[in-house]
This record gives C-alpha cells, structure tokens and sequence, in this order.
C-alpha cells in the first residue's frame, strides 16, 4: 500500500527518532542496484547462498522474485514462477524449512475486499541463474473475515506459517493449518494480538525463537514463545524511505531492512538480545514507564529537541515573508 503524502509529511520527525549512523554501519549493507527492482516490497536471506537476499516487487511486475547478491548489489538470479495465476499484490517473501521459498500475494489495497488470496511455495535452486521454477499455489482466507495484509513468516523447524495483518490501530498473528493444502482453501486464524504498529513486514529468526514486526517507521520484537508471542521490545530501525522489508541474517545475528524504490537500500542493525545490540534496550527509560515505547533516551531527545527548533525556525521565516 503506498502512502507517499504521509511518508513525506512524517519523514522530518522520523528523522529525529532514527539510530545513530554508527548503528547501521555493517558489511552486508548494500544497494538494490537492478533497474526492475523498483519496488522492493519483501525480504528473506538465503540459507542456502550465502550473502543471497531474495526480494520481489509490489505489484504489476508478475510472477518473479530476484536474488541479489550483498557483496554487489547485483541481482544474480531472476526466478520466473509457473503453476500459479497472475500476481495481484505480493508483499511477503519467507524461507522455510528444507530451502524452501514462500511468496505471500497476500496485499489488499482495497481495504479487505479480497474473497482469498494466495501463498506460492517452491524449492530454492541450488544454481543461481534466470529459471522458470513450478510452484504450488495455496488459496488463503481468514477466520474473521478479509484484511489486508504484507507480512508472512514461516516457522523454520515446523515449516509452519503465518500471517501479520496490516491495520493503523494494529493487527494480529495469524496462524495457517500445520499443512497447506493446494487442493482446497487454506483458513488462517488469529492467535495474538500485535498492537501498536502497522505491520508492513515481519521475520522469524533462523532458530525460531523470536519474531520481528516492522511498520514504516518503527518495529517490535517478541519472543516466539510456542506462537503465543510475548512482547520483548521496541526497535528504532534506520529510516531508509518507504520502509517495507525486514529480514534476520541467515545467522541470526542481524537484521536487514529494506524500503520501496529505485536504487533502495538494505541496512542491518544487531538484532535484539545480540552483544553490542544497538536497536533498542527494552527498558523503562527507553520504552516509556509503561512499555509503550513513547520514553525517549538520550539521543532521542536531542534529535527532537533538533527538530523542534528546525520548525520554529521555518514558522518564523514564514511569518517574516508575510510581514514583507
């Protein structure tokens, strides 16, 4: 879903809530640097190719996904999927147990109007090249009704997987069959709720023992806890543009965020619980005396405090140009 008025008018005052530079330094940040990639909506590390993300588009691209090489930028591999119909809005890419890829052509920019939508699986291919690759084609619906949707994880030891809906007050944790079937309708249900963000990507870490949520300017961690999600802390991520992808390294312990756009770039930060973890501490002073994640540190009241006179700045060049 594209929001440009709202990132525009918000990216000033994310500006001040963002990381230090430093955060984001790493050696496998890099650029998206094919000129198909224009809408980088989804994120997931290979375990299989080291150093390899996979990635898509939005929509309007068709049945593709690219893996791109970090030491590059370079794609390396573009994947043509046969045995599915045409894409209408995939937003989610996932690796589950066995190698395997899952495309969620789960979006809906029409506000849930969907009846289904689908989830494509295929095997990884061990040679990276352009292929055309056959993939099964699941039929998804919810419990509750149709929603919109971006995010789409897949349990790495149950192969298990899971939907995040995408809501402004917050969404939920939808869990599918222990099975997909390809015969029939796949019905996810909601096992937890994942408040205070609007999802628009989420990953499992490769152990499968905690769960990142991101939204366009901010993110959440939990611990899996079984599927019962227990909420550990909130996360500053960098502020890349349009943020829409997030993904852990294939060893844990990083990671990646990824944003819509030309040239777009992939930054890591040390993922929570890590030594020398940068994104976020999870405590009071950090998170606010109530959790809510509205307590600002140090370096937050400084760049607000930045921003604050910035504006007052521009007010008062405003107010001389009508006096003249």
């Amino acid at each position: 879903m594209r929001r440009p008025f709202a990132i525009l008018a918000a990216a000033l005052l994310v500006g001040a809530f963002a990381v230090p530079a430093s955060a984001a330094d790493g050696d496998e940040d890099f650029t998206i640097k094919d000129p198909r990639i224009t809408e980088s909506s989804g994120l997931a590390a290979s375990r299989l190719h080291p150093g390899i993300y996979w990635t898509h588009n939005d929509s309007d691209d068709g049945p593709y996904i690219y893996a791109v090489d970090s030491r590059t930028g370079e794609t390396v591999a573009r994947l043509t999927l046969t045995g599915v119909g045409t894409p209408r809005d995939v937003e989610a890419i996932s690796v589950g147990p066995g190698n395997r890829i899952y495309v969620g052509d789960i979006g809906d920019n029409l506000g849930g109007s969907w009846p289904h939508v689908w989830i494509y699986e295929l095997p990884e291919p061990k040679t990276l090249k352009d292929q055309t690759i056959r993939a099964t084609q699941y039929v998804v619906k919810y419990s509750d009704g149709a929603r919109d949707a971006e995010s789409l994880v897949v349990h790495p030891k149950t192969g298990r997987v899971y939907i995040v809906d995408k809501n402004e007050k917050g969404g939920h944790l939808y869990e599918g069959p222990a099975e997909l079937s390809a015969s029939g309708t796949n019905v996810f249900r909601p096992v937890a709720a994942v408040p205070d963000l609007e999802a628009t990507d989420a990953t499992l870490s490769p152990d499968g023992e905690h769960l990142v949520v991101r939204s366009y300017f901010g993110a959440i961690a939990y611990d899996w806890n079984g599927g019962k999600i227990k909420r550990k802390e909130r996360l500053g991520v960098p502020f890349l543009g349009q943020g829409e992808s997030v993904t852990y390294t294939a060893d844990g312990t990083r990671l990646m965020y990824g944003a819509e756009g030309a040239d777009s770039s992939v930054e890591g930060q040390d993922a929570p619980g890590g030594s020398g973890s940068s994104s976020g501490s999870g405590s009071p002073a950090a998170e606010g005396e109530d959790g809510s994640g509205d307590g600002l540190d140090g370096n937050l009241k400084t760049g607000a405090i930045a921003v604050a006179v910035a504006c007052a700045a521009l007010l008062g060049l405003r107010g001389l140009r009508r006096r003249k």
